[in-house]
């Protein structure tokens, strides 16, 4: 899988344009000065978080003894519930901190940006591209670069955008997303169907060679 494919999928998930306005939310109450420590180190606590599960990936699988073709398609449905939401967000957001209280992994770190459909993601990617782990380990690099140049200048970016430009920005993602999950679960679809076909063939193949 290419790089920029992988990053823009992962990008897109973490959604930090979508973030944008309860990443205010959170940081409004602090001090200015304090603000971007304190976003930096939820950022830096995602990107440990997803390295993680992108190198644990193979033997979280294994443990749980869960098939790639199975993990396309539930993380195929999940990914496109996200992007419903995305496309069609619900009124409010529920932050679960206390009026002036500064955030600490939670709701920041987790599941703001290492979210549970990112992590579904990783894990994904992880299990169908074994060999090419510096490849992703670069694309969660470069997603991850992307959302923390976005969050770090989050006033600039809601000055330009504005809250409209920040909903149609969303949105837009959200359609994107939407034609990836729905591939990534044709995906496994079509995997399972294969090793289905393939199962059955070795069967008659042994049958075969019994009546002989």
């Amino acid at each position: 899988m290419e790089i920029l494919t992988a990053a823009t999928m992962l990008f897109l998930i973490m959604d930090p344009l979508g973030n944008l306005p309860i990443v205010l939310s959170i940081l409004k109450h602090l001090d200015p000065k304090r603000r971007r420590k304190v976003l930096a180190r939820e950022l830096f606590f995602a990107l440990i978080i997803l390295m993680l599960f992108l190198f644990a990936g193979q033997s979280i699988l294994s443990f749980l003894h869960v098939q790639p073709e199975t993990l396309s398609i539930s993380g195929g449905i999940i990914l496109f519930i996200i992007a419903i939401k995305m496309i069609f967000p619900s009124a409010g957001s529920i932050t679960g901190l206390a009026a002036g209280e500064e955030p600490f992994i939670v709701p920041m770190a987790i599941p703001m940006i290492a979210g549970p459909s990112v992590i579904a993601a990783l894990l994904l990617l992880s299990s169908q591209h074994p060999d090419n782990m510096l490849e992703l380990s670069a694309a969660v690099l470069v997603a991850w670069g992307a959302t923390f140049f976005i969050l770090m200048f989050y006033n600039f970016f809601h000055r330009i955008l504005g809250e409209r430009g920040l909903k149609a920005v969303e949105r837009l993602m959200g359609l994107l997303l939407v034609m990836i999950s729905t591939q990534m679960f044709l995906d496994g679809v079509k995997g399972y169907l294969v090793n289905r076909l393939a199962d059955r063939n070795k069967e008659g193949r042994k049958c075969g060679l019994l009546l002989l």
